[in-house]
């Protein structure tokens, strides 16, 4: 998505161009005040018109994120418009940062010390004030790599390589390891005469092959299927690689004689004599063998330079409301003094042990000592510009919407509404008479009286008023049409069932065995290239019985699979030339035959029964599809519309929906509840807890609210008095959606026009219970949730009994959960529930014992006099866990010591820490769901 065919518009208009940026002395920097969805454009022009690098600083990381987004938005996704993440580990803290954070921050650095004079994309980077007062390693760590030595890194075609091993070795100092295969940045592998790496900065790995001792070629290649590829002029031959530091802390580049003298300041007076031994070893294996936690904790000692080594002299510097930094950076500082304090005084940190952040007071001079920047503010005052203001708001009112654009139009406007609708949108002003141009880009500078719909998201939009440049424009988001924001792109995620079989050379190793669909079963030995009519191909090689080899070219892959059998012995190699592997297929296919009898047996009794037949959907379908206030993912969209698709026909839909927590089944479950409603009918949700009951209660009210429908909840948390209303409402058809637990499946309850049973987590139930909801299938449309089905329903499931839909790709923003396993210990505990705490969320710590869950919590209270703690379980009266549990969820308590009752699908988004209490007590599939409780 692009819109820079608005940024020429607005780049004369504001006074902040009057001041060319770049001469104002110290202290007289240009201030300008920006209303919220003017913002980035402000950024964009400023950019494009400076044609030198931009570094804007913001407050916090989610305003750095949200503007980086928004300029790619404004500017192109292949604008060179870079985002410096703060990493989410804290100070003092042995943990590895996010690989995915560590390269956006090399890539941000290396895109600053790469840009030329005259160049025609100077970088536009955006980080946070905590970003950028982290130490980082040495400009000069990159621009060693630039400069085509051999010993440095970068390599090209044609260049002679003295020794292997030598490069190889560069590389391993510039932080890449040595992998088997290459499949993630930061990585190299070595197998023969060719070498793969795979650089930050990188979209692809490389491929380089050698001749002798001369780079002959390098290729651009998939990561996942190993196979060339063209990265965008048609050919996969590239001339020359970069390849830049994929670490920030390098231990062989670092100043020795500096980290000798800052060692020696240390001071462990104060320390266990635990920790003094810790500390010498690590020390002593900084520069033989150190683990990425080690790196991370001694970034300080590492590491002296900041962000603004980075930024050139001729770089213009924008400081995003100013004051909000400075108060962001005193409260970190707070923060992290407060942690330093408290690690000396346990003796876990020696005195003097290098903060892995610079002073706020040394960053401020750094910042007013550049000698270009500007002032962006956020209040309303003299300095506002009034031509540009708030844009109306229609939420969800299109008929109001069309009027007005019919108006604006009739003055000469140009209207632009950024949308994730953009297609019902412009389908919308199509049936008002509106000619709506429907696109993903706007590149040229739009035309006076023209609409054009954008797929896309945006935060805010913004109105400006016309001057001699540029006709009025008005730009409306979903914010203002819809009430809605979805301001994170999605990024697809290829998951291996898209891949299919091109997944196969990065699970083949050499010696792993494969089946060739012709020839039988061989035992891989690696690639080579060979020429195959006067064209040069690579092929891979399989070894079968009696020494024969098989060269298939790697596009034939599709002939190719991995194989699957028993590991405690090897499969037998199948002979070239002979009719042994024709013979096992046929085998093979007698078996497949019966079974095929079998399920066409049951595939005929699934057809033969009748249901109710679901019409297409409805505009309210698409308008509550619409309000969905985050990104679908593949995988969700997807199972969507194998849902409807299967309600649409006559027979009974039996679909599971496997997925892992987290991934957006409940949103599937909704979306087919509302159109069994919209069809007259009535849906009973099934879940195996009274709070997850509730939890759904709440999200199903408030998401159909704004719609005729009557939602209510059927467990222990009301009163009988309710609950036989309820069944009265279910037996006259005026409740159309009922969620409860396992009282839903006695015998009193009755629906008058059941058309959906939704089973969440189905593994939960008893086989009394299952042997209700089979009887059910027969009837009803029967959906079924769960990220752990139980081996019987997975396996109907795949053998095709069930349909199922997979939905394999995590939403944008879930994060990869890290699990630790220790003996108990206090100190562990304590550590684990602080630093959650200083990163403003909140723990569960799960003790599976009633009896002893009262004097659980004391002892915590008493280890961590600093945290809040409640109690949850599921002895508990109704009403005193409902306000138990509301009250955690609202903040009041910092800890909530539970039971298992926190298994099933409870969605509390500022729980990112889970201590398991003996977790040797649980079954495998119960610590994967409670896994799933945080992320």
């Amino acid at each position: 998505m692009s819109l820079s065919g608005l940024i020429p518009l607005l780049s004369n208009d504001f006074p902040l161009w009057e001041n060319q940026p770049g001469s104002n002395a110290k202290g007289a920097a240009p201030t300008f005040a920006a209303r919220r969805g003017v913002r980035p454009l402000y950024v964009a022009s400023l950019w494009r018109r400076a044609a030198r690098p931009v570094l804007v600083v913001t407050p916090r990381a989610d305003d750095s994120r949200r503007l980086h987004d928004q300029l790619l938005t404004y500017c192109g996704e292949s604008a060179p418009v870079h985002l410096l993440p703060e990493p989410e580990v804290l100070p003092f803290e042995r943990l590895a940062v996010d690989s995915r954070t560590v390269n956006q921050r090399l890539v941000a650095l290396s895109a600053l010390v790469g840009w030329e004079k005259g160049s025609d994309a100077p970088p536009l980077v955006v980080a946070s004030v905590a970003a950028a007062l982290r130490f980082t390693l040495s400009p000069a760590a990159f621009e060693t790599c630039d400069q085509g030595s051999e010993t440095t890194g970068q390599v090209r075609q044609g260049q002679r390589i003295r020794s292997t091993e030598a490069l190889l070795l560069a590389w391993v100092k510039l932080g890449y390891r040595h992998e088997p295969v290459v499949e993630s940045p930061g990585s190299f592998s070595l197998r023969g005469g060719i070498i793969d790496v795979f650089p930050p900065q990188s979209e692809h790995p490389f491929r380089l092959e050698l001749w002798d001792d001369e780079i002959d070629t390098i290729r651009a290649f998939d990561p996942y299927t190993q196979r060339s590829i063209s990265p965008g002029d048609g050919s996969s031959q590239v001339q020359a690689v970069g390849v830049i530091p994929a670490r920030e802390q390098l231990p062989e580049l670092a100043d020795r004689t500096e980290i000798e003298k800052r060692r020696a300041e240390m001071d462990f007076s104060r320390s266990t004599e635990w920790t003094r031994e810790r500390f010498e070893e690590e020390l002593e294996d900084l520069f033989a063998a150190p683990n990425m936690e080690t790196l991370s904790f001694y970034n300080g000692l590492l590491n002296r330079h900041n962000l603004m080594d980075y930024l050139p002299s001729e770089g213009l510097l924008v400081l995003d409301r100013k004051s909000q930094i400075a108060t962001e950076a005193q409260d970190l500082e707070e923060k992290f003094f407060r942690m330093r304090e408290s690690r000396e005084a346990r003796g876990e940190l020696p005195a003097n042990f290098p903060s892995p952040y610079l002073s706020w007071l040394r960053l401020s001079d750094r910042l007013e000592e550049h000698p270009h920047k500007a002032f962006m503010e956020s209040w309303l005052g003299e300095a506002a510009d009034d031509r540009i203001r708030e844009p109306l708001s229609y939420y969800g009112q299109l008929e109001r919407f069309t009027e007005e654009v019919g108006k604006e139009l009739s003055q000469g406007k140009v209207v632009v509404a950024v949308s994730q609708h953009a297609r019902r949108l412009a389908e919308v002003l199509g049936e008002a008479g509106v000619s709506a141009g429907l696109s993903e880009v706007l590149e040229d500078v739009p035309q006076p009286g023209q609409v054009y719909v954008i797929q896309g998201a945006l935060t805010a939009g913004w109105d400006a008023d016309r001057n001699e440049n540029h006709p009025p424009v008005v730009l409306l988001t979903d914010s203002e049409l819809f009430g809605t924001v979805k301001e994170r792109r999605y990024r697809p995620v290829r998951s291996r069932e898209q891949l299919g079989e091109d997944i196969i050379l990065s699970e083949l190793v050499p010696g792993s065995y494969v089946v060739h669909i012709d020839h039988g079963v061989a035992r891989f030995a690696g690639t080579t290239h060979m020429e195959d009519n006067g064209e040069e191909k690579e092929f891979l090689v399989l070894e079968y019985a009696e020494n024969d080899k098989l060269y298939v070219p790697t596009d034939h892959l599709d002939r190719v699979g991995v194989y699957v059998g028993a590991q405690d012995q090897p499969p037998t190699l199948t002979r070239l030339g002979t009719a042994e592997w024709a013979r096992i297929k046929e085998r093979v296919k007698g078996s497949t035959r019966e079974m095929a009898e079998e399920l066409l047996r049951l595939y005929a009794e699934r057809q033969a029964a009748l249901g109710h037949e679901f019409g297409g959907d409805t505009v309210w379908q698409r308008e509550l599809e619409d309000s969905f206030p985050y990104q679908e993912t593949p995988d969700q969209v997807r199972a969507i519309e194998e849902v409807k698709t299967d309600m649409e026909q006559s027979k009974p839909m039996d679909r599971l929906i496997c997925g892992d927590v987290g991934y957006g089944k409940t949103e599937v479950a909704l979306r087919a509840a509302f159109k069994t409603v919209s069809d007259g009918m009535q849906v009973g949700l099934l879940v195996p807890t009274t709070v997850l009951a509730q939890q759904h209660y709440a999200t199903f009210s408030e998401r159909l609210s704004p719609y005729p429908l009557q939602v209510e909840v059927l467990s222990r948390f009301r009163t009988p008095r309710e609950q036989q209303d309820v069944i009265e409402g279910l037996q006259e058809g005026s409740v159309d959606i009922v969620i409860g637990t396992h009282r839903l499946l006695q015998r009193d309850v009755k629906f008058k026009n059941l058309g959906l049973v939704v089973v969440d987590e189905e593994q939960r139930f008893g086989v009394g219970h299952k042997e209700t909801l089979k009887r059910l299938r027969s009837q009803v449309d029967v959906l079924t949730l769960s990220a752990t089905p139980i081996p019987r329903t997975l396996h109907m499931a795949l053998t095709g009994i069930r349909d199922m839909s997979v939905m394999n790709t995590p939403p944008e923003a879930r994060l990869p959960v890290k699990t630790f396993v220790s003996e108990y210990n206090e100190e562990t505990i304590r550590e684990a529930i602080l630093r959650e705490i200083e990163r403003g969320g909140q723990v569960f710590f799960l003790h599976n014992r009633v009896r002893t869950i009262q004097q659980t919590a004391a002892d915590l209270a008493e280890l961590v006099p600093e945290a809040r703690f409640m109690i949850g379980h599921g002895q508990m009266a109704e009403s005193e866990l409902e306000e138990v549990m509301e009250a955690f969820a609202d903040g009041e308590a910092d800890v909530l010591v539970c039971t298992t009752i926190i298994e099933s699908g409870l969605d509390m988004p500022n729980v990112n820490t889970l201590i398991l209490d003996r977790a040797d007590r649980f079954g495998l599939s119960q610590l994967y769901q409670l896994r799933g409780r945080v992320g």
